[in-house]
């Protein structure tokens, strides 16, 4: 479960609703980062941050994954 740069930049510019609290916790906190500093080095963390959850929390990320999967 990876996530791209240009799935990641839709995320933190639109308004998506997640089922784990967590993940919504997370892209809270990189919408604020992101939009405070949007340079590609910016998105890129993000970008890592996001992955490295997915990575930990996979198996009960299932639906979230799809929602972004399809950006």
């Amino acid at each position: 479960m990876n996530v791209t740069p240009a799935q990641v930049q839709k995320v933190l510019a639109g308004n998506y609703s997640f089922s784990q609290l967590g993940f919504s916790m997370l892209i809270t906190r990189l919408k604020g980062v992101y939009l405070k500093n949007s340079s590609p080095a910016t998105l890129q963390s993000c970008v890592n941050e996001i992955n490295a959850f997915f990575q930990k929390y996979g198996a009960i990320m299932v639906s979230d994954f799809a929602i972004i999967s399809k950006l």
